[in-house]
């Protein structure tokens, strides 16, 4: 294991970096890159971390994070060639960042508990865009490029902080309700722009409602989306198994795999 104050390979990975982006002895691909054409590798690193995690993989996640690192290695290149700022800059505004949002760990400030310390943390980072933007609308920061269930929550979140929220998570939970009536009604009436309207106000509530059970809605998709994977994929064994194509099995015969499928877990 390298010792923990060993900085030389994150001087020989922004050396590398320098040198893949040279316009004379680089590597063509990694010099034709721009923030732009970059930015979806660094959003796909990000959820390849979060998969290592949820397999509980530590050797997966430690290569993992090592790719996320090398995206923010070369947004900082990038930036730098450009005259705007260099890793140093990102790595100092982080330390700032974390001294000044944790006041009660490196000053003299005091919380109870965590609960006390996310709302403080909340206040900091309200005041600070107050700072930087003050005629900046309280929704105006959250981030367009977020998955929508996770910007979903974020709005909510941020309107959340000025009062404009359900009071407990028996208002959201009719809000859910609310909004299925309404789906049902404009799916009924065959519009489809009202359907798809309906939809997404169903959606948004249902991460809203995430928020308030303290859920990640994208956590509890991809759950799903595993477990509806590992179960089909009993039901195409059971199918197999059967000696029968899929046209021979009906939606009953498909359901008792399924079924079988579910009770097996």
């Amino acid at each position: 294991m390298t010792a923990k104050n060993d900085l030389a390979p994150l001087a020989e990975l922004l050396a590398i970096m320098a040198r893949l982006r040279d316009r004379e002895r680089g590597c063509p691909w990694d010099v034709e890159q721009t923030f732009a054409t970059i930015a979806p590798y660094t959003i796909e690193e990000a959820y390849e971390v979060a998969d290592a995690i949820e397999r509980d993989d530590l050797e997966d996640l430690k290569d993992e994070l090592g790719d996320l690192l090398f995206q923010v290695v070369f947004h900082a290149r990038m930036a730098e060639e450009a005259g705007s700022f260099a890793f140093e800059d990102v790595a100092r505004a982080i330390c700032d960042k974390m001294l000044r949002r944790h006041p009660h760990v490196f000053g003299g400030a005091q919380v109870a508990d965590s609960v006390e310390q996310t709302k403080r943390w909340e206040e900091l980072k309200r005041a600070e865009r107050s700072s930087a933007a003050p005629d900046a609308g309280v929704l105006d920061s959250v981030p367009v490029g977020l998955p929508a269930l996770t910007r979903a929550v974020k709005l909510g979140k941020r309107a959340a902080t000025v009062g404009f929220d359900w009071p407990d998570v028996t208002g959201v939970r009719a809000k859910v309700d609310e909004e299925l009536a309404e789906l049902d009604a404009a799916a009924a009436s065959g519009d489809r722009d009202h359907t798809a309207a309906e939809m997404g106000d169903l959606l948004f509530s249902v991460a809203n409602w995430c928020r308030h059970l303290r859920l990640d809605p994208e956590t509890c998709l991809r759950s799903a989306n595993e477990r509806f994977t590992r179960r089909f994929r009993a039901v195409e064994s059971g199918v197999a198994a059967s000696g029968q194509p899929w046209s021979s099995h009906d939606a009953a015969a498909l359901d008792v795999l399924w079924r079988r499928a579910k009770d097996a877990e």
